[in-house]
């Protein structure tokens, strides 16, 4: 969920995941690792802050609103 939720807001910002750890100065690949290690709160609130974002955006669970979306345009 949150690994998928910056995935999306990098390509809306054109940038790969890669180009934001090193922007942010976060060690590489560690971002991919969030998809099975909770990180630091410290880094979430970085990455918000980056895209200026809240911190909830970063957390919250988007693919019911794809289902949804998908079902209303069906």
């Amino acid at each position: 969920m949150l690994y998928s939720n910056i995935k999306v807001l990098c390509e809306s910002a054109g940038i790969s995941i890669s180009q934001l750890e090193r922007i942010l100065k976060f060690p590489r690949s560690s971002i991919c690792k969030w998809n099975d290690n909770e990180p630091g709160i410290w880094r979430v609130q970085k990455v918000a802050d980056y895209f200026g974002v809240p911190i909830e955006k970063l957390l919250e669970d988007r693919s019911k609103e794809v289902i949804i979306n998908e079902n209303l345009h069906h």
